[in-house]
């Protein structure tokens, strides 16, 4: 299950900076009146959580969290900030053997 938690670590830091350049890129796109970061920021970034979405699914079922829990991980790259504190979580639940 290392190899799951290791790739979910990685993949969470990834999805957690490339929302925060969605983030950037919207201020770009919307207060400087200029869409062409936002054309490469998003895309990115919605292949990058896709691959986000399979790596935590498989390590949900790998550490048998509930499917409450599997969601809330799931949606925890959508918002800012908040993949940094899931991933906290997620380590130390699963390094502990217990279920989300």
């Amino acid at each position: 299950m290392s190899g799951a938690l290791g790739r979910f670590r990685f993949m969470a830091y990834v999805v957690g900076v490339g929302l925060l350049g969605l983030v950037v890129a919207m201020f770009v796109k919307y207060l400087g009146d200029n869409a062409g970061m936002m054309a490469v920021v998003g895309p990115v970034h919605g292949f990058l959580y896709a691959i986000y979405l399979v790596i935590t699914v498989d390590l949900a079922l790998k550490a048998r969290w509930s499917l409450k829990g599997t969601a809330l991980v799931l949606l925890a790259g959508t918002i800012p900030f908040v993949s940094f504190y899931a991933e906290r979580k997620v380590v130390e639940s699963v390094r502990a053997e217990r279920a989300l």
